[in-house]
């Protein structure tokens, strides 16, 4: 059996979450009964611009959750209506603290309307809770060998059970898309010191329930609390992080923390103050169109008007410069609004992405306009030399080594900026 786990801090001071992906043999639950056939991972009825063909990363053998476009088959859909099983858990060892519906109040629907928000409202996020009580585990916490990093084998396999048996009578699997775990936070140890969540996504191994296999669920532990009240609006976006890994999304921060794309997506940093997702992810995901991405994939000179990020609306959102199958730069104008609350530097954002690498370490890396700088935000939790990355008007970022030269030529007073990307 292949596994793999990501390992590696959230932040400088924070562990992270591990994601595991399996090899992907088994569908994913689609909320109707399966047939033998992969299920589609990424956008419904995902069909690609040829014109765009040269700007879509190829993910490389061996890379079990890769930035490839389009998503390889096995994990959750990502637009139109997604249903989403939330089971509520405790242990003998570890009642529940307050009731179950407060467990999954902490994360909806702040959930939900985030999803809301960062699709456009491509994606209907539609949680359900089936089960409004504290789902009693047979066995101790201690008794499942659940730590950071642990496999899927033997101990979260019994785990998985344990929870099917204990909810069947109430639940029909075959109507969900993905399924969150909300553990008591008393279970294991303070999110500040080890962080325990996990999401086990394109899971071939998964037990099955009602025929379907639980190919795609996300564990959270614990809570992002240490007395201060910093989290108490923006904890449960560790939630929206592991579901960023049921559809297929990569870890982006590696050993040593967030300091390869800092606070510029939420599979990056989670911790504290709110932040969307890079625009390469979103197009991954299908909340953004084919019309809405560049592709300058010939010599010379492409001029591209971008439009922010997060705001809904149309235009051009990102624009792509492909060096090799697998490698290229993605360029996006981010601003503080929608899901981006703690941008503090608005310009265009300029990053490399590498489908050759894998999960939590490092596939994505952003291109700091203003190095040790110490950058521009004091927000807690936010890798601060990272945020103010962006390139501003007059500013112009070179890679000597393939020719690239992207120069930020200006912007309008709707906050759109006129981009000049050469190659030779």
């Amino acid at each position: 059996m292949r596994q793999w786990i990501r390992r590696g801090p959230r932040g400088a001071m924070l562990a992270g979450a591990t994601a595991v992906a399996l090899a992907l043999t088994m569908t994913a639950s689609t909320g109707r009964l399966l047939d033998s056939s992969p299920t589609a991972a990424g956008p419904v009825a995902l069909a690609r611009a040829t014109s765009l063909g040269p700007c879509m990363l190829r993910g490389a053998m061996g890379v079990q959750m890769s930035e490839g476009v389009p998503t390889t088959p096995g994990y959750a859909r990502s637009t139109g209506t997604v249903r989403a099983l939330n089971l509520m858990i405790d242990f003998p060892d570890a009642p529940g603290e307050g009731t179950a519906m407060d467990r999954l109040g902490e994360f909806f629907p702040q959930t939900q309307n985030w999803f809301r928000t960062g699709s456009y409202g491509r994606l209907d996020y539609l949680p359900e809770a089936p089960v409004k009580h504290w789902l009693r585990m047979p066995k101790p916490f201690s008794a499942y060998g659940i730590e950071r990093g642990a496999p899927f084998e033997p101990g979260y396999r019994e785990l998985v059970d344990d929870i099917v048996a204990a909810s069947d009578a109430d639940v029909d699997f075959r109507s969900y898309d993905l399924v969150n775990i909300l553990t008591t936070p008393n279970a294991g140890p303070s999110a500040l010191d080890t962080v325990l969540s996990v999401t086990f996504a394109g899971n071939h191994e998964a037990p099955v329930a009602d025929g379907v296999p639980l190919s795609n669920m996300s564990f959270v532990y614990s809570r992002q609390d240490d007395g201060s009240g910093s989290y108490a609006d923006t904890g449960y976006r560790v939630l929206p992080h592991e579901n960023g890994h049921v559809f297929g999304l990569p870890d982006l921060y590696t050993q040593d923390g967030g300091g390869a794309v800092g606070h510029w997506d939420i599979m990056s940093e989670d911790w504290g103050v709110g932040n969307d997702l890079l625009g390469w992810h979103k197009w991954k995901l299908g909340w953004l169109d084919d019309s809405q991405i560049g592709c300058s994939a010939t010599p010379g000179t492409t001029e591209h008007l971008l439009s922010p990020l997060s705001r809904d609306s149309g235009g051009t959102k990102m624009a792509f410069v492909p060096l090799t199958e697998k490698t290229g730069y993605a360029v996006e104008v981010r601003s503080q609004e929608g899901n981006d609350e703690a941008v503090c530097r608005p310009g265009v954002l300029i990053y490399k992405v590498d489908a050759d690498v894998d999960t939590g370490h490092g596939p994505v890396t952003v291109e700091d306009a203003t190095p040790d700088s110490g950058g521009c935000t004091r927000r807690p939790n936010v890798h601060a030399e990272l945020s103010d990355a962006p390139y501003r008007p007059g500013e112009v970022f070179k890679d000597p080594k393939t020719g690239v030269r992207i120069s930020v030529a200006g912007a309008d007073t709707s906050g759109n900026y006129r981009v000049y990307v050469t190659r030779r």
